[in-house]
């Protein structure tokens, strides 16, 4: 098969021989490779200024992510077998982690997979073709899902602002059989119910779960406030671990609506209050009213979509944090969590500590990151995204 080349300039090869799969525009030789000459998702062999083949990808001339390297074999054929190959290594590295089929099956990136995203509900599966490339293969996806995993439903999930970037419609669709209203997710010791097609992103945030899990052995004979609480995972569980009140604060009532129901479904519904609002609004009224948790929960949608919001989400994230803060007695803990990828690790702590502190001392107990489906690019940073730490947050022997 002879692909078409997309040349690069002189010198913008490097990053890409370190193991990164992005090709931006501007570091495309348009003279040699005239971008009008391919349609989006058009595949093409990328090359190097001095001749030197990068890799097999697919190209989108109405992005500023330009191409993506999807093999650094140049006689790479993006097609079912090479899908087939891809997502089979994707979906044995869940199963050597996970006992049970709950988990994000394919991470894009992180599986080599650019543009592609699936999360496995049993035998339902939520997929999000995010690219024109991916676009491409829609089929070939479908088919090769089909055959290795059996599912009896699913559920394209197509409405989310990657497409929107990449020229794509924006749709949520039925590829296969009837997808359910809900799904049903376990998880530690709880099940909760989540709908897949109004849900946020694909249903369920999987790359949170150890996270999650790691603060429930804490939370026995605990007061708990979980906010951005989502369909309650982290707060009921809290709830079946010992907690002895919990508190969930979202600005969805749908989102509510599932704690609710959840909270009943586990059979903690009396241990378990679910309140609307907005998350500073709602922690500035508590403070005001004198109430105070031992255990604080803070996961917050990505506050920097973009990299110029990023000294405006310092800002929000400071703030959030600050509020939570006063809501801690002597010694309690926070766990916060950023899933913004263009605030980096050590902003966010430093961002945090300075939060917290004032006329308190905190330790940092814990660091965490994104559970094992979630697997990073080493030579991409935009796959290391969320960012998790567990502080304590002790009284001043002054105060």
């Amino acid at each position: 098969m002879n692909l078409p080349i997309l040349h690069l300039k002189k010198h913008e090869e490097r990053r890409l021989m370190a193991g990164h799969l992005w090709v931006f525009s501007n570091e495309a030789d348009t003279a040699q490779s005239p971008l009008g000459t391919f349609e989006p998702g058009d595949q093409a062999l990328i090359m190097s200024a001095r001749g030197k083949p990068i890799g097999v990808g697919y190209v989108n001339p109405a992005s500023l992510i330009l191409a993506r390297v999807c093999d650094k074999d140049p006689k790479a054929v993006l097609n079912r077998d090479w899908l087939r190959l891809r997502i089979s290594q994707a979906l044995g590295l869940r199963q050597t982690f996970f006992d049970k089929p709950f988990y994000r099956m394919v991470f894009g990136e992180g599986d080599h997979l650019p543009g592609l995203v699936v999360d496995r509900y049993g035998d339902v599966l939520s997929v999000q073709l995010l690219t024109a490339g991916m676009e491409r293969l829609r089929q070939e996806v479908l088919d090769v899902l089909d055959e290795l995993v059996s599912p009896v439903a699913i559920l394209l999930k197509g409405d989310t602002r990657s497409r929107q970037l990449e020229g794509l419609p924006l749709a949520v669709e039925i590829a296969k059989g009837t997808p359910p209203d809900e799904v049903e997710v376990p998880e530690g010791p709880g099940c909760y119910r989540t709908s897949l097609a109004t849900g946020q992103k694909t249903g369920w945030f999987f790359d949170q779960r150890p996270n999650r899990l790691g603060i429930l052995p804490l939370c026995e004979g605990k007061r708990v406030l979980d906010v951005f609480s989502y369909v309650g995972a982290l707060g009921i569980g809290a709830a079946l671990s010992g907690a002895t009140e919990v508190l969930c604060v979202d600005s969805s009532l749908s989102a509510l609506e599932h704690v609710t129901a959840n909270a009943e479904r586990n059979g903690v519904a009396g241990l378990v209050t679910a309140v609307k609002g907005d998350a500073d609004s709602v922690l500035e009224d508590m403070a005001k009213e004198g109430r105070l948790f031992d255990v604080v929960s803070l996961d917050p949608p990505a506050f920097v979509k973009r990299k110029k919001d990023l000294e405006h989400a310092l800002g929000a994230y400071h703030k959030v944090n600050k509020l939570a803060s006063r809501l801690l007695t002597p010694g309690g803990l926070l766990l916060t969590a950023s899933c913004s990828q263009h605030l980096e690790a050590w902003q966010f702590q430093r961002l945090a500590a300075q939060a917290l502190s004032g006329r308190r001392w905190v330790q940092l107990i814990r660091r965490g990151g994104q559970g094992p489906d979630h697997p990073i690019h080493p030579s991409m940073p935009e796959t290391d995204y969320l960012k998790s730490f567990l502080f304590r947050v002790n009284a001043s022997q002054l105060a």
